[in-house]
Formats: structure tokens, sequence, C-alpha cells
């Protein structure tokens, strides 16, 4: 009885441990698999324990070119989305206008939208303009993609905001770009950040719609599908756990950050 008491009290935790721990094994299988020497093409089967791949993470030809193409689409991506998504989401939260909600709706299409309908939207529109697929139009893509997630986080931070406080601060003789700058974007800049982070992942992790308007381009997904056919080499999970890693870090800084901002104003 003790037993059943204490596994009803604790069912939430339990069941949020069970599925982090599910959603978590992926991870855990390309950790371990990074440090396999398999015998053969593929990296399915564990082998023999082995550092190698970790050594030599670029020991595959075009991996690391591949990496570095989708981290520099990823982060021109970001930077355009971020700053056009802003842009109309302050639009949409503080302005009337005519169309308002049909521009709404046309913000949440891409999002409901199946990618591989995106994908061949676009495709269509880039050979109908005579464009030749490369990066350019990977990354206009991936800003159009992009930019309905931007719009829908940055939205949501400024529709919470207190415009008492904007309207202290021109109490207090503040301009109105010395009002934005100080006092708007900082409230606005959780939200921001938010969507910028969502912006880079998604560029980074597309893969349907860069299979489409890449051309000949090859970026990271596209070598990871690529190698799948062929043989998967163990540089993969080297660079998966590694980018892994990045991320746990970047979580804990940006928690240990925040914590000690509340402990300051507290």
């Amino acid at each position: 009885m003790a037993f059943v008491t204490w596994f009803k009290r604790n069912l939430v935790v339990i069941a949020g441990l069970l599925t982090l721990a599910y959603l978590l094994l992926p991870n855990v299988v390309v950790t371990v698999f990074s440090f396999n020497r398999p015998v053969g093409r593929f990296n399915y089967a564990w082998q023999e324990f082995s550092a190698d791949a970790w050594k030599d993470p670029c020991g595959v030809a075009d991996l690391c070119g591949s990496l570095a193409l989708s981290l520099q689409l990823a982060c021109w991506a970001t930077l355009g989305a971020t700053a056009l998504g802003t842009a109309i989401a302050f639009a949409l939260a503080r302005y009337r206008f005519r169309a308002r909600g049909a521009v709404n709706a046309l913000i949440f299409l891409p999002m409901a939208m199946p990618e591989v309908v995106m994908a061949a939207s676009l495709l269509t529109l880039f050979l109908n303009m005579g464009a030749q697929l490369g990066f350019w139009t990977i990354l206009i893509a991936h800003i159009m993609f992009c930019l309905s997630f931007v719009v829908t986080a940055v939205k949501a931070r400024v529709m919470s905001m207190d415009p008492r406080l904007e309207q202290a601060a021109q109490d207090l003789y503040a301009g109105p770009f010395q009002t934005f700058l100080r006092v708007t974007l900082p409230i606005a800049a959780p939200g921001i950040a938010a969507g910028a982070l969502l912006a880079f992942a998604l560029s980074f992790d597309d893969f349907i719609i860069t299979n489409f308007t890449a051309g000949s381009t090859v970026t990271f997904p596209m070598f990871v599908w690529g190698s799948a056919q062929r043989g998967t080499p163990v540089q993969i999970n080297v660079i998966g756990t590694a980018m892994f890693v990045v991320a746990v870090l970047f979580v804990l800084l940006s928690m240990v950050v925040g914590s000690r901002r509340t402990k300051s104003r507290a």
C-alpha cells in the first residue's frame, strides 16, 4: 500500500522522467556509436570501442564542408528571419490596419502546410524565375519558412507587454527611439531570442525544402541522408554528439545566467 501511495503521489514526475528518457534515447545511441569501430560500411551494430573518429571528425570527404555550409545558412537565415519577423510581429501586435486578419492567417500557413508542398511550390517559383538553384535559393526558402515561427514567438511576447512601462518612459521625456531601445527591446528580447534559436534549429535541420531548392549544393542533413544510402561513417555520430553537448551546455549556461539575474534583482 505504501508503494501504491508513493506511486500515485509521484505519477506525474515518473511520467515526465520516462518521457524525457524516451526523447533522449536516440541521443544516447548516437553518442555510444560515436565510439564504435564498425566492420563494413554501416555503423548499426556494436563491434569494438574506439576513439579514432573523435580524433579525426573531418576524416570523411565533404563532411565538414557540408557542416560549415549548413551553419552558414542557418546563421544568415536566422538573421534575416529574426529581423523581418520581429518587425512583422510588432506591426501585427501594435497597429490596426486593413487585412490584418488575413496577414495573421498567411503567417500561420507555413507552419500548417506540409513541407513537401511548400518545397514543390518554391521549386516551381525558382524555376519559373530562371533562378539558379544553390546557396541563395536555399537561403530564401529558409528565411521564408522560419519567418512564421519568429513572428509567432515575438508576437506572443509583445502582446504580453505592459504598455504603461513605455508610457512611463515617455513621461520621463524619453524619445521614441530611446523608449524602444531601453524599455521595449529589453522586454521583448526573450521572445526575439526564442524565435532566433528556433529559426536556427529549423534552418540547420531542414532536409525536405533544402533538397528541393539546393540543386547541386549539399548541406549537412543532405550529406547524412546520402551517406545512409552508401554507409554511415562514425564521424556523423561524432558531429551529432558534439552538437548535442554544445546545445546542452548552452541551455545550462542560460539557466545559470537567468538564476543569477533573478537573485541579483531579489
